[in-house]
Parts: C-alpha cells; structure tokens; sequence
C-alpha cells in the first residue's frame, strides 16, 4: 500500500491529510484500461485464464480477481510500473495494440490513482485466432 501525503498545516482542505492507495487498485485500473483496448482478447496466460474461470465458477469467489490476472505492478508514493501479460486478437498489428495499451493504461492510472507511470511493459503470450474456443466457452458447452 502506498501512502501520498499532502501539506499537514494549512493548504487547501483537500490537501490536508493522507490517501492511501493498495496495489491491487493500480492493478484493477491497469487491467480494465488495457481490456477496453480492440485487440486485446484476454489478460493472462492460457492456463492462468483456465484456472480462473474454474475459480470464478466457485461459490463465494472474489470476482475482482478476473480483472486484475495478467496484471502486475509496483507502486511507490509517486510513481508505478506496471506488467501486463495479454492475448491479442489474430489479424491485428501487435506493435499497434501494444501502443494502445500503453496509453490507455497510461491515462487511466494517471488520472484515477494520481502515480506517474514509468513502464508499462507487454507481454504478448498468445493470439486468438477465429476459430479457437474460449476456455469459458468450451466449459459452458460441456456443462
């Protein structure tokens, strides 16, 4: 968790005290500015997409998890790296999707957490392609 202090005598009254902010509020920012992204299908590994559609089957599970899998990030007072693990949509221009990305996640953690983002970096792990089954939807049929 980090903490951003303001002034603690006088200033303006919204100045006046700490906001601290969780890692794991970085990460759900990231991970749903890089979802709005087109091209990006999914965040995470194939296995890790797997093992979190089995969890979120599961009574009384955190469905905040899906949106933070594929995201990592470190968060100091001012400033945030963030790694973004994604699978791209087939056709589309990696380098593009990853620019995109960039920059969403960029303006989003920005302006909602108030942390400069120094890196973002991609890791493209896989491509979709027209014909593959999502791992849910495969799940769904078989049920």
């Amino acid at each position: 968790m980090t903490e951003n202090t303001g002034v603690r005598h006088g200033g303006a009254p919204g100045s006046r005290g700490r906001t601290a902010i969780a890692d794991v509020v970085v990460e759900k920012i990231a991970g749903m500015a890089a979802r709005d992204v087109p091209g990006v299908h999914a965040l995470g590994s194939g296995f890790a997409r797997s093992m979190g559609s089995v969890r979120e089957r599961m009574p009384g599970s955190d469905s905040g998890k899906s949106v933070t899998r594929g995201v990592s990030v470190e968060v100091g007072e001012l400033q945030a790296a963030i790694d973004l693990e994604v699978v791209v949509d087939y056709g589309v221009s990696i380098t593009d999707v990853a620019g995109a990305v960039r920059e969403n996640v960029i303006s989003a953690v920005e302006r909602m957490a108030g942390r400069e983002v120094v890196e973002v970096n991609l890791m493209v792990s896989d491509v979709k392609l027209p014909d593959e089954e999502d791992e849910g939807e495969e799940r769904q049929r078989i049920r």
